[in-house]
């Protein structure tokens, strides 16, 4: 990691910079794989299952059966782990199913909003270095809860055809429809377009590798929607004198190992407890089973010793981290004039790694600094909300004049006859 003590201004924007992977490089096959699984469906699906994940496949649907087997798999603790996950991600997300008001702008004049779920949503879960079922719990549990018809769930079958136990098992419990072994940008295509076997859904969620965003990038432009852009994993630490280094390292260390492009950041107002968890993090890492990918995100990565809390805060909402841990005396202090995060973990015993699996919070979250813009997954994802508005007569008599005048002076004359003739139809009937 990079040791800077008290950058200005001027330096902080390249010391904030993520990694930047180009995947202009990418679009060419990504494309060309896109088109091919339109015209193709199925067929096509199978072949880039056997090219680029070693398989050959005769049926691209998990099955009933696969499913039971998978379960006398997973063993009784995991099985109770990811069942009280599912519990407290449902409670949390259960909790934002809010009514909406009706609202009378103006005498006779009345509108709504009503939440209507998402029919048919695309889960992506990656297969690749770490078997993600705590993802399955993340994005189908809302799903479900929002009232999606159908959830569609794709992850890359291993060499023998088989999907992770834990991911089957995860998506028994939180109520999947159909789940199909596809991995990477066939995935992507099969769900946005639709083949023989997979249903073409509405919007499409997920993470996944260079390939599977850049497909979801190419499919959002005009065939499906998606959850937000993505990046790499990150997180930024916020410590001061009173901080557990320890703590703070492993946090660090917690998103270092998602992979090579990931990146961690410290902010500090203490030159002390910044040494000390660089010497942390050096002692901890040398005993990850994913040292590589650690050691190479940590090239990526800073502690940054900065004057005092309000540019913590300063610099914080400049960098819109996906998670912020917050392990100061006073979190709240800070943790009160954030605007820009994914999620936010306030002391010194709340660590991220809670958010990833089991708090209720969901783990799918903007990074890249698409926090200044973008929500994590919630329940509002998985639906759409529709506007209704009703006049009555006497709505018609208090709004109609505000209609024309507007629509006259933008020169729309057919909206402002729109109105006209039913002022005219009201009247008449008062004479």
């Amino acid at each position: 990691m990079k040791y800077i003590k008290y950058p200005s201004k001027e330096e902080l924007p390249e010391l904030l910079t993520r990694p930047h992977f180009d995947n202009s490089s990418l679009r060419g096959t990504v494309d060309g794989v896109l088109a091919d699984i339109r015209k193709r469906g199925d067929a096509a699906v199978k072949e880039y299952e056997l090219k680029f994940d070693k398989v050959e496949l005769a049926s691209l649907a998990v099955t009933a059966d696969e499913i039971k087997e998978a379960e006398a798999l997973v063993d009784n603790e995991l099985k109770s782990a990811i069942i009280k996950a599912k519990d407290n991600i449902a409670k949390f997300h259960a909790a934002q199913d809010q009514t909406l008001p009706s609202v009378e702008t103006m005498p006779g004049v009345k509108c709504w909003q009503k939440a209507m779920p998402i029919e048919k949503v695309g889960l992506y879960i990656p297969g690749g270095t770490a078997p993600l079922f705590s993802t399955v719990l993340m994005l189908a549990v809302p799903a479900q809860i929002a009232g999606c018809r159908e959830i569609v769930l794709c992850t890359p079958p291993n060499r023998e055809g088989k999907v992770n136990p834990a991911v089957l098992f995860a998506a028994s419990v939180a109520g999947v429809n159909k789940i199909f072994k596809i991995g990477g940008v066939q995935a992507i295509g099969a769900m946005a377009y639709g083949t023989e076997s997979v249903p073409k859904v509405y919007k499409i969620f997920g993470p996944g590798n260079q390939y599977v965003m850049a497909a979801k990038q190419a499919v959002s432009v005009s065939d499906v929607a998606i959850d937000m852009p993505a990046g790499p994993s990150e997180v930024e630490v916020v410590a001061d004198e009173t901080s557990n280094a320890a703590f703070a390292a492993a946090d660090l260390l917690s998103q270092a190992e998602h992979g090579a492009d990931s990146q961690v950041i410290m902010l500090t107002t203490s030159e002390a407890k910044a040494e000390e968890v660089m010497a942390e993090v050096e002692r901890q890492v040398k005993a990850l089973p994913r040292f590589d990918f650690a050691t190479k995100s940590l090239d990526n990565s800073r502690i940054i010793v900065v004057k005092d809390e309000d540019e913590v805060v300063e610099i914080t909402n400049q960098y819109a981290p996906e998670h912020l841990i917050i392990a100061t005396k006073n979190p709240y202090s800070i943790a009160d004039r954030v605007v820009n995060a994914g999620s936010v973990f306030i002391g010194p015993l709340t660590c991220e790694s809670a958010g990833d699996y089991a708090s209720g919070t969901n783990h799918t979250l903007p990074t890249s600094g698409y926090a200044h813009a973008y929500s994590g997954v919630n329940l509002d994802s998985f639906r759409k909300k529709i506007t209704f508005q009703e006049i009555s007569p006497e709505g018609l008599r208090n709004i109609g004049r505000v209609v024309e005048v507007m629509a006259e002076n933008e020169q729309l004359f057919a909206h402002k006859n729109a109105m006209t003739l039913r002022l005219a139809s009201i009247e008449n009937k008062d004479k």
